[in-house]
């Protein structure tokens, strides 16, 4: 296997319901999404460009479902299944981040 150029994480963290911090899975569908990216991934045969591991807690939990994207440090807040397409398109093959699914500046 080829050494990926980007590496995409799921936030995947559940939570009980009362928790204050919320949760990706609990907010959001997170393992759909995970599901999609997958998906897409196997769709554009970008297994050589990008690699997708699920993961914990990567903060601004009540965002909505969250996914960093590296080498470049990006945190996407609030992406949904429909979203996935665009950022495989514009910034895993395309190299320019997604500006409107942005973790805002105070938060990432």
């Amino acid at each position: 296997m080829a050494r990926p150029e980007r590496h995409v994480f799921v936030c995947t963290q559940n939570r009980p319901p009362q928790h204050p911090r919320g949760s990706c899975a609990g907010g959001g569908n997170s393992a759909a999404l995970l599901q999609a990216f997958w998906a897409e991934q196997q769709k554009r045969q970008a297994y050589d460009i990008v690699a997708i591991t699920y993961s914990g807690c990567l903060g601004p939990c009540d965002q909505g479902v969250n996914v960093l994207v590296y080498p470049e440090a990006v945190l996407y807040s609030g992406v949904t299944v429909a979203d996935v397409p665009e950022i495989f398109t514009r910034h895993l093959e395309g190299g320019e981040p997604v500006q409107r699914l942005m973790a805002a500046e105070k938060v990432w």
